[in-house]
């Protein structure tokens, strides 16, 4: 069982903070749990929730204002870290784009970030964990995240549609391929050659399914995001979703930016997304 770092009672559930070793990071990790009131009683429908750059465990938590909805429709929230953290590898805090807070929900195959770089599979192994020590139902977990972490929830969906049963991004990086902050990582952490890129592009791994999620797929995406020209290309994981015959549903949202306060306004209709394609109960 993980170490519990804090616990805090919130809307009559708990929000709690743990730390373990992970072995696939080969470091200590945190992440953050918020247990609804109904899981007092028994196993509950989860999201996972994925924080974007410079983000830590307690970012969504603290922020998104998720724990009032997720109280009311009986849905667990889990948040890791962005990053391995203690890892002293050189440069990793010279850039807020790369390295600590900049995980970028890959395995790293170049060194010296391929030994503790390793958050795609930390994810698996956090997800496990999750399913052991938590009162979750194992086949009702779902997935969303905000900018990288959209990002991270669209390609670990789509990579393990039989873990993740449900997905929904705020403002994702939907090529990271094609733009800096994805170029910038991918080059450090995957090496020169961008074949071995694709598999953590939720574009080009969409266009390669067949409606992998009939029950749709949400995201919003601000229109006065300052990063939406060059940086988060909706329009590429929309034309994929077309060619995969993959229903979406993407909500453009005129005035609205990248930040939280755009999440926490639409967080709501996110979790009963999720609560009603995986089957909660309500209070």
């Amino acid at each position: 069982m993980p170490k519990l770092i804090s616990e805090h009672e919130c809307f009559g559930g708990i929000q709690r903070f743990y730390r373990h070793h992970s072995e696939a990071i080969g470091l200590p990790m945190r992440f953050s749990v918020f247990l609804p009131p109904q899981a007092r009683e028994g196993k509950v429908p989860a999201l996972f929730c994925l924080a974007g750059l410079t983000c830590t465990e307690e970012t969504f938590m603290i922020k998104a204002g998720a724990q009032r909805s997720a109280a009311q429709q009986g849905l667990m929230l889990i948040t890791p870290d962005t990053s391995p953290r203690g890892a002293n590898l050189p440069g990793e805090a010279d850039s807020w784009d790369f390295g600590v807070g900049a995980g970028f929900y890959l395995d790293a195959t170049e060194m010296p970030w391929n030994k503790h770089y390793r958050m795609y599979s930390y994810m698996l192994e956090l997800y496990e964990l999750i399913v052991r020590e938590f009162p979750v139902l194992p086949s009702s977990i779902g997935i969303t995240g905000h900018s990288m972490g959209g990002h991270g929830a669209l390609v670990l969906a789509l990579r393990n549609p039989d873990l993740f049963k449900t997905v929904s991004a705020f403002a994702p990086i939907c090529a990271p391929s094609k733009c800096p902050w994805g170029i910038k990582a991918f080059t450090a952490y995957l090496g020169d050659e961008q074949e071995s890129w694709q598999q953590y592009d939720a574009s080009a791994l969409m266009e390669k399914r067949h409606a992998p999620f009939a029950n749709g797929i949400l995201i919003d995406q601000g229109l006065s995001d300052k990063f939406l020209p060059d940086q988060l290309f909706p329009q590429a994981f929309e034309a994929a979703c077309k060619t995969a015959q993959q229903p979406l549903e993407l909500r453009r949202h005129v005035e609205y930016d990248h930040g939280y306060y755009f999440i926490a306004t639409f967080i709501e209709e996110h979790i009963r997304f999720h609560h009603q394609k995986l089957g909660g109960i309500a209070q």
